[in-house]
């Protein structure tokens, strides 16, 4: 493997990725490969892992999500909103691995011509912003209702129907509908996507700009105070969290109802359990209730086919669930605790707000700080919407194309249908219908598509056991597009630490790492280092967690736990949003903690000052 020149990472071109890996360019559509014919450009910019979004090998078929961000993150900033110095993010793929960039200021004229709609655009939305929301949540829904009704035959009919022949013919049968479904299905995501962004840049921007306001006119002010006063976000992706608060107090006030949650058994078992008791029938139909669309959440971060979510994974809802009902059986509060959230925020703002001398600073103040309130909980009430409820719907109609495959032969597995890309799915539908159409006894090439699938498999395998680099190319000498900084949570200084190798292998000289002072609050105690999304089980009470990013769906282990640090994330990243709604200290970004912080490690968490400290080592 080249190794890294001074002052630089990789060149993205001559990178070698590991023997067993071999095959992997095969499985993404070529515009995602680093490619001579950009050659020039490409080495030219600063690309770094994306672990956000894609903190594990991309699966072909769920590159689509990434697919879409790319076009609408940052068609909004340069197209729509105009947003003058910013432009967008692109992607590329390395053995397996999403690497992302962001684009280098566009020329002067460009950023003049964009600054007059900018202008224009961006604060009628700030201003306009609840009626916006509602007619957003309005045609985001119809959108996913529209893809829960797409129909995909579950097998091909021997012959079709009388009724669509006589008495006249139909036109177009099976083999057609199949191909529009999919098209349609594949379409409704791209949409949704763009749907996606309509606000969402719109939302860190307000974080910047009212930031921007309170440290000129609070010089010295802390970015954990900043957090502090937009703090408080009465959202869609806590609703869930929120419901199996709700059924778990339900729960409580029945003793045969509790006592069956709090059991071993297995959650088809309690289910059915509950239906034998008038009580259990009513918790039942309290929890059905509440399945949609609040149970559409992932069991992770809803980028990745094989994460699940609740609805189709009971077993997590209905662990928590017993986890919420023991603690109420002692006494504990198991909600966030929104009025201590909303006093905090209110007192930091009077606070700040009285040292202001002029009409005009308070005035600026004031109109920054109502505009990041109105705004901001867009950062997780689409959220929900978009990463999970429409997810959750996708995977489940890609499902029934897999299950159709597998009927006909052409695939071992449901899930195999993920370890083809959205364009190469189209020809094994095709195969399929030409196959039918043909008449029978027509051969397929179903051991190609087979064999491709499992070669597949193993590939994504290597990959998950290899460590890749932080980034490729050239890094500018200051990180200074705002998006990296914010949600990212890449920094020129982290980029430094990346370049000196602060990785595992010094892991016994580190004692002190530092991040974004994402959360305020100070908290001590025991590690917990999580770095694969099936080992929050393993998360204990009163732990500190340490992961490399979390997901919106670990909201009810927040009000279990100390705090929170990560490898990756900014100030307007999930962990830092989720760690303010809880009133827990967290420190992000600090792009080393998961190797540095062992598991039973004890480390001080200061929210405060963006630092993590190593205070004694586990034996």
């Amino acid at each position: 493997m080249p190794e890294e020149s001074t002052g630089r990472f990789a060149d993205p071109h001559e990178y070698e990725v590991p023997a067993e890996l071999e095959g992997w360019e095969e499985m993404y559509p070529s515009h995602h490969l680093f490619s001579r014919d950009r050659a020039e450009w490409e080495k030219a910019q600063f690309w770094y892992a994306d672990k956000i979004h894609a903190p594990e090998p991309l699966p072909p078929l769920d590159l689509i999500f990434q697919e879409a961000w790319q076009i609408a993150l940052s068609q909004y900033t340069t197209r729509v909103f105009c947003i003058p110095p910013a432009q967008g993010i692109a992607q590329r793929i390395v053995g397996c691995y999403l690497y992302i960039c962001a684009i280098a200021p566009p020329p002067d004229e460009i950023i003049g011509e964009k600054a007059g709609h900018f202008e224009k655009r961006v604060f009628y939305v700030f201003e306009h912003y609840e009626e916006l929301w509602d007619k957003w949540l309005t045609k985001f829904k119809a959108l996913g209702n529209e893809m829960k009704s797409i129909d995909v035959p579950a097998e091909f009919p021997k012959y079709v129907s009388d009724d669509q022949v006589l008495p006249a013919p139909t036109g177009v049968y099976v083999s057609y509908d199949l191909l529009e479904s999919f098209d349609q299905m594949v379409n409704n995501m791209i949409k949704g996507w763009q749907y996606h962004f309509e606000m969402l840049n719109l939302t860190y921007l307000a974080y910047l700009m009212f930031a921007d306001v309170a440290r000129k006119l609070f010089p010295g002010i802390s970015e954990s105070a900043i957090g502090k006063m937009v703090a408080g976000a009465y959202v869609s992706m806590f609703r869930p969290e929120e419901e199996l608060c709700r059924l778990s107090r339900f729960a409580h006030e029945s003793p045969d109802v509790s006592r069956i949650l709090k059991g071993n058994q297995p959650t088809t078992e309690k289910i059915s359990e509950l239906g034998q008791t008038p009580e259990g029938i009513k918790w039942l139909e309290a929890y059905q209730k509440a399945q949609d669309p609040w149970f559409y959440v992932s069991c992770g971060s809803g980028w990745f086919h094989h994460e699940g979510s609740w609805i189709d994974t009971p077993e997590i809802p209905f662990g928590y669930i017993k986890s919420y009902v023991q603690r109420l059986e002692r006494g504990e509060t198991i909600e966030r605790d929104l009025e201590g959230i909303d006093r905090q925020r209110d007192e930091v703002v009077a606070e700040y707000r009285k040292l202001i001398q002029t009409d005009e600073d308070r005035e600026s103040f004031d109109g920054a700080y109502n505009t990041i309130r109105t705004i901001y909980r867009y950062a997780e009430d689409h959220l929900f919407w978009v990463e999970h409820w429409f997810h959750t719907i996708w995977f489940d109609k890609v499902r029934q194309f897999g299950q159709l495959l597998v009927n006909e032969g052409m695939l071992e597995e449901v899930d195999d249908i993920f370890m083809f890309n959205r364009y190469e799915i189209p020809e094994l539908l095709t195969e399929v219908s030409t196959a039918w159409a043909l008449g029978v006894d027509i051969p397929k090439r179903d051991a190609y598509y087979k064999a491709k699938a499992a070669k597949r498999k193993e590939i994504l395998k290597a990959a998950a056991a290899w460590n890749p680099t932080p980034a490729l190319g050239v890094p500018p000498e200051e990180v200074a597009e705002p998006f990296t900084i914010m949600l990212w949570g890449v920094t020129t200084d982290k980029v430094q630490e990346w370049l000196k190798g602060v990785d595992a292998t010094a892991e016994g000289d580190v004692s002190e790492i530092k991040g974004f002072a994402s959360s305020a609050g100070v908290a001590e105690g025991s590690a917990r280092v999580l770095k694969l999304l099936k080992d929050i089980v393993e998360l204990q009470p009163g732990e500190i967690l340490v992961c490399p990013t979390t997901n919106p769906s670990w909201a009810p282990v927040f009000t279990n736990i100390k705090a929170a640090v990560t490898d990756i994330g900014g100030l307007t990243s999930h962990a830092a949003i989720v760690c303010r709604e809880y009133g827990i200290p967290s420190v992000t970004g600090t792009g080393v903690s998961t190797s540095v912080i062992k598991t039973g490690d004890v480390i001080r968490v200061d929210g405060d000052t963006g630092v993590v400290t190593i205070v004694e080592k586990a034996q």
